[in-house]
């Protein structure tokens, strides 16, 4: 039977047309169909623009992601550059090498760590002038005026057209862009601000500090260039001559204060001539922490108070002589009261130095602890990051700051 509500005429048979009674309001709606081959027309299109712009997005991913990794690679280059470049710099003004052979290491330890390392599809050089020796501070100012303060070396690596050639990209004909110039900035610095040390987290580890305190205004005439230069320490030896670091003595002189540069206990308040002797030679220990009884640390006030013996004494010039020219520290102090055991030092700073002669026999006026200031390590040691307290040859081990 015939269903009253469709209508199909010949025409409309032909072209797809198709006429549907709706008896609600008495009218034809009249709706045409497409056909497979147009559908199938514009799904090609459709599917080929997608394609096209799913490969170009998928292109600039891949490129986005490859310059991400290209910076990576150029930090890690950067950062092992400048901490290698640091260290050899700490080494060398160790050894008390000139300033111009020293600036020379180190730029060449910093090429030479930079090169160790790919980014991208090369091993970046650095040009001399991408290496710099200066001066960090806490508040991140950095200065490269005075070469005796250095402390932290800066390295800048870079990957441009005119240095190392810019970063190659794969898909450069979708994008636009063939390559990408990188650059990147590392600075490795070794802290002036120890204002004390830590307790020793076992009892093999030890601190290379020297029980025997110095005064402070003979640490600043030291510094300041206002005493002797009899000594130089060249390629890991004492000799006679000069080097331009000039010394000082460790040796009590009488000054007025009985006690004044003498020993100070760094452990139990009676140190035997065997306990002098044992942390001359290895250093105080994590015994010697728990018998002070009290943090080896300056206070708020930037004090701390050792209990003092009589003095350096003939008992321990041979452990002090197998000591010269390594590097040690010890406490600085502004004041002494009292007398021999009963002597109590102000101990305001903590400073580097290093043992050129001993000569502890013979007349009191004759006698001397030739000490010269040197940068040394201080491990284990607490960091000051408030500005208020300096150390001029103390320094942490090298850390990234940049």
């Amino acid at each position: 039977m015939r269903n009253p509500n469709k209508f199909l005429t010949a025409s409309a048979e032909s072209s797809s047309t198709l006429r549907e009674f709706n008896p609600a309001t008495a009218r034809f709606r009249i709706s045409i169909a497409r056909s497979g081959k147009q559908r199938r027309g514009a799904a090609l299109v459709f599917g080929l623009i997608l394609s096209v712009s799913l490969v170009t997005l998928l292109g600039i991913v891949l490129d986005f992601g490859y310059i991400h990794v290209g910076r990576t690679e150029m930090r890690r280059s950067a950062d092992a550059a400048a901490m290698s470049a640091c260290w050899e710099m700490l080494d060398q003004q160790v050894a008390g090498t000139v300033d111009y052979e020293l600036e020379a290491e180190v730029k060449s330890e910093a090429n030479k760590a930079a090169l160790a390392n790919i980014v991208g599809d090369i091993s970046p050089e650095l040009k001399s002038s991408d290496i710099e020796l200066g001066t960090y501070n806490f508040d991140g100012t950095w200065s490269t005026s005075d070469h005796l303060a250095r402390n932290a070396v800066r390295v800048t690596l870079r990957r441009q057209s005119c240095n190392n050639g810019e970063l190659p990209l794969f898909f450069g004909a979708l994008t636009g862009r063939n390559t990408q110039s990188l650059e990147v900035t590392a600075t490795a610095a070794m802290m002036q601000a120890i204002d004390g040390f830590y307790e020793p987290s076992n009892y093999d580890e030890t601190l290379e500090l020297l029980p025997f305190a110095l005064d402070l205004p003979s640490w600043q005439q030291a510094i300041a260039n206002a005493t002797l230069d009899q000594y130089a320490f060249k390629d890991g030896s004492v000799i006679s001559g000069s080097d331009g670091f000039f010394e000082t003595n460790l040796y009590p002189k009488g000054t007025g204060s009985p006690g004044n540069r003498g020993t100070v206990d760094i452990g139990g308040r009676n140190n035997s001539t065997a306990d002098l002797s044992r942390q001359i030679l290895h250093g105080v220990s994590k015994q010697d922490f728990i018998d002070l009884g009290k943090p080896l640390m300056l206070d708020a006030n930037g004090e701390l108070l050792l209990n003092g013996d009589t003095g350096i004494s003939a008992g321990v010039k041979d452990e002090l002589a197998s000591i010269i020219g390594k590097p040690r520290i010890i406490p600085i102090y502004t004041s002494v009261a009292g007398n021999g055991n009963n002597a109590m030092f102000t101990i305001v700073a903590f400073e580097g130095v290093r043992i050129l002669n001993v000569k502890l026999t013979g007349k009191k006026d004759k006698k001397e602890v030739v000490i010269q200031p040197a940068k040394v390590i201080a491990r284990g040691c607490k960091v000051d990051t408030t500005g208020s307290i300096y150390s001029t040859h103390l320094v942490t081990p090298v850390m990234l700051v940049e």
